[in-house]
C-alpha cells in the first residue's frame, strides 16, 4: 500500500472524516468487442474460485464494496501464521493500529482495567449488601445512584473497600504494636528495616486518608449512604479527619529529609536532646488506635453482629486484645520515661542494672511492671522510690482498674445473653415461688407446681406464640413440622394422610403437659378440644370401670367434636403426658378444608362408641 489515502487507485477515507459517498472512477473500456457490464458483486462461484486459486500462494482476496455499481478486490499476503498482511503492511500494523495512527489495542486494554477497577468499587451482589438494600434489584438501583454520583466514589459495601479495609486493619495493628517497641527500646532509629516500615505505613495511611473523602458514609440508622462528595467531604472533616490526619504525619520522613540535607545540624540536634521530641511526635502515631476501633465496629455492623453467641464473643476477644495491647503500651512506658531522663539513680532500671541489657531482657520486665500494676497485684521486682515511678505506677493502676471493670461488665453481659430463655425461666419462677409463699401453699402442692414447671418448660422460657406469629407462613410451617416430627412419625392417621392436612392440623395444635393422675378428659363434661399424644401413657375410663390404654402415636376426645355431645368416657394420665390438643373451632376449619378426613374421624369414633357401649352392657 503506497498511501493511507489511497488504495488501487481509488480515494480513501480518512479516519475521522464523514462518511460521505466518494464518487468512482468509470471502469476501463475492455479490448473486447462486445463490452459487458461489470457484475453488481462478486457471486459465490468466483469468490471460490479465487480463494481457490490464491490458497496455493498465500494470497487471500479482499472484497470491497466500493459502490452500488462497481466491486473492487485487492490481494494480501499472509504470514507464516496466518495474519494478513495488507499492502506489504505487517499483521500489527494493519490490525492493531487504526487508519489515523491509533494503537486501539493499548487503548482497549486501558479501557478494560478501568472498568474492572471501576466494577470493584461498586456494591457487590452479597449478603451484606442484600440486607442492606433487599434485593438484587436494589442493588442494581445502588450501582446506577453510585455511577451518577461522580468519579471515583467508592461504596462502603465495594470488594475494593472490603480488602482495603482489612490489609488497614492488619497494618494499624502492626504499628500499634511494633511502633512503641521501636521508639521504646531502640536507639539508632536510621536503620533500612525501619525506614521503610515506616515510610510504608505512612504512605498507606495517607492514601487511606485520602480514600476516605471518596468513601460513601452509613448514617447511623443505617437507612440511606451518602455518596455525594460534598457531603462526604464535609462530614468526614467534622469527625475523624483532624485526628486521622495527626496521626498520618510522617515525622520520619521529615527527620529523614534533615538528615540527607545537613547531617552535622541533625548530629547537633541529637546533642541537644531533640530527638526526645521527635520520639514524643512519634507517639502521635499511636492516635491510629481510633481507626482500629472504627474498623473493628464497621465490621461488627458488616457481619450484623448484634445479640448472637458469636457477637458476645467477638466483643470479649476485642476486649481482652485491647487490654493486651494496653499492657503491652503500660510497659513500653514504664522504659520510655526514664530513658527520656536519662536513667536517673532512683528509677527502676537503674536499680535493676538494666540499662545496657538487650531490649528482649528491658521489655520483659517492663510488661511485667506494668501488668502487676494494672491487675493490682502488685508492683513488680520492687515498690516504686522514685517521684516519677510513683506517679507511673498509680496511672498503670487507674488504668488496669478501669480495664477490669469494662472485662467485668463485658463478661456479665456474655453469660446473660448466653441463655436468656433460661434466665427468664428464673426469673419467672422466682414469682412463682413468690406467689406460693405469699399465699401460703401446702408442701405437696409446691411440689406439684415445680415438677409441672420442669416438665413444662425443662429450665426454658420463651414465647413460642409470639415468635411463631412473627414468622411467615411457609417458615411457620417447616418450624412447626420438625417441632412435631415424632408425634407424625408415630400416628398411622398422619401417616397415610394427605400433606397439606397434616400441616393445617399441625399449624393449630397447642402443646400441653400433663402429670400423673390428672384428668384430661372427664365424662359428661361438653368437649372442646381433641388431643394428640407425643409422649406418655393415658388411660381412658368408661362406666363400667374397663380401662383403655393409649400411649405415643394415640389420639382422643374427637367423638364430642364430630357429635357436638358430651364427653362418653373420661381420660386420666398414668404417666406425665406431653400432649397437643386442637380444639373444636380448629378441628372443624380443619375438616371443612379436607371433608375426606372427616369420614376417617368418624369411621374411628364409631367404632370406640362401639365399644364403650360394649363395656358398658357387659
Amino acid at each position: 500500500m503506497s498511501s493511507s489515502a489511497c488504495r488501487d487507485g481509488l480515494p480513501l477515507r480518512t479516519a475521522g472524516t464523514p462518511t460521505t459517498p466518494v464518487p468512482l472512477p468509470p471502469p476501463p473500456p475492455s479490448s473486447s468487442a462486445t463490452v459487458h457490464p461489470p457484475p453488481r458483486s462478486v457471486g459465490f462461484a468466483s469468490s471460490r474460485a479465487a480463494l481457490a486459486s490464491t490458497s496455493s500462494s498465500m494470497t487471500g482476496v479482499m472484497v470491497v464494496a466500493t459502490g452500488p455499481e462497481t466491486t473492487t478486490t485487492t490481494t494480501c499476503n499472509t504470514t507464516a501464521a496466518g495474519t494478513p498482511d495488507i499492502g506489504g503492511h505487517s499483521g500489527l500494523g494493519g490490525f492493531g493500529m487504526g487508519l489515523d495512527g491509533e494503537d486501539y489495542s493499548n487503548s482497549n486494554q486501558s479501557t478494560f482495567i478501568q472498568r474492572q477497577f471501576g466494577a470493584m468499587l461498586l456494591p457487590g451482589v452479597n449478603k451484606f449488601s442484600l440486607r442492606m438494600f433487599g434485593s438484587h434489584k436494589a442493588v442494581a438501583m445502588e450501582q446506577e445512584r453510585l455511577k451518577s454520583a461522580g468519579a471515583w466514589i467508592i461504596h462502603p459495601y465495594s470488594d475494593f473497600r472490603f480488602y482495603w479495609d482489612l490489609l488497614m486493619l492488619l497494618l494499624m495493628v502492626g504499628n500499634l504494636i511494633i511502633l512503641p517497641v521501636g521508639i521504646t527500646f531502640f536507639r539508632e532509629e536510621n536503620t533500612p528495616s525501619w525506614i521503610i516500615f515506616n515510610v510504608v505505613s505512612d504512605t498507606l495511611f495517607m492514601v487511606d486518608l485520602v480514600l476516605n473523602f471518596r468513601t460513601g458514609i452509613v448514617k447511623e440508622d443505617s437507612t440511606e449512604i451518602l455518596l455525594d462528595p460534598r457531603a462526604i467531604r464535609l462530614n468526614y472533616l467534622k469527625s475523624w479527619f483532624l485526628v486521622d490526619f495527626v496521626s498520618s504525619i510522617p515525622v520520619d520522613y521529615i527527620f529523614l529529609m534533615v538528615d540527607s540535607l545537613d547531617s552535622e545540624v541533625y548530629r547537633t540536634a541529637r546533642a541537644l536532646r531533640i530527638v526526645r521530641f521527635t520520639k514524643i511526635l512519634s507517639l502521635l502515631r499511636l492516635l491510629r488506635l481510633s481507626r482500629l476501633i472504627r474498623y473493628i465496629h464497621q465490621w461488627e455492623e458488616i457481619f450484623h453482629m448484634t445479640y448472637d453467641l458469636a457477637s458476645a464473643m467477638v466483643r470479649i476477644v476485642n476486649l481482652i486484645g485491647m487490654m493486651l495491647l494496653l499492657c503491652h503500651w503500660d510497659g513500653c512506658l514504664q522504659f520510655l520515661v526514664p530513658m527520656l531522663q536519662e536513667f536517673p539513680p532512683d528509677c527502676w532500671v537503674s536499680k535493676n542494672l538494666m540499662v545496657n541489657d538487650t531490649w528482649g531482657v528491658q521489655y520483659s520486665y517492663a510488661l511485667f511492671k506494668a501488668m502487676s500494676h494494672m491487675l493490682c497485684i502488685g508492683y513488680g521486682a520492687q515498690a516504686p522510690e522514685g517521684m516519677t515511678d510513683v506517679w507511673l505506677t498509680m496511672l498503670s493502676m487507674i488504668v488496669g482498674a478501669t480495664c477490669y471493670a469494662m472485662f467485668i461488665g463485658h463478661a456479665t453481659a456474655l453469660i446473660q445473653s448466653l441463655d436468656s430463655s433460661r434466665r427468664q425461666y428464673q426469673e419467672k419462677y422466682k414469682q412463682v415461688e413468690q406467689y406460693m409463699s405469699f399465699h401460703k401453699l401446702p408442701g405437696d402442692v409446691r411440689q406439684k407446681i415445680h415438677e409441672y414447671y420442669e416438665h413444662r418448660f425443662q429450665g426454658k422460657m420463651f414465647d413460642e406464640e409470639n415468635i411463631l406469629g412473627e414468622l411467615s407462613e411457609p417458615l411457620k410451617e417447616e418450624i412447626v413440622s420438625f417441632n412435631c416430627r415424632s408425634l407424625v412419625a408415630n400416628m398411622p392417621l398422619f401417616a397415610n394422610a394427605d400433606p397439606n392436612f397434616v400441616t393445617a392440623v399441625l399449624t393449630k395444635l397447642r402443646f400441653e403437659v400433663f402429670q400423673p393422675n390428672d384428668f384430661i378428659i372427664r365424662e359428661g363434661t361438653v368437649g372442646r378440644k381433641m388431643y394428640f399424644i407425643q409422649h406418655g401413657r393415658v388411660s381412658v375410663l368408661t362406666r363400667g370401670n374397663k380401662e383403655t390404654k393409649l400411649s405415643d402415636g394415640s389420639y382422643f376426645g374427637e367423638i364430642c367434636l364430630l357429635t357436638r355431645g358430651r364427653r362418653t368416657a373420661s381420660v386420666r394420665a398414668d404417666t406425665y403426658c406431653r400432649l397437643y390438643s386442637l380444639s373444636v373451632d380448629s378441628f372443624n376449619e380443619v375438616l371443612e378444608e379436607h371433608p375426606m378426613m372427616r369420614r376417617a374421624f368418624e369411621t374411628v369414633a364409631v367404632d370406640r362408641l362401639d365399644r364403650i357401649d360394649c363395656s358398658r352392657y357387659q
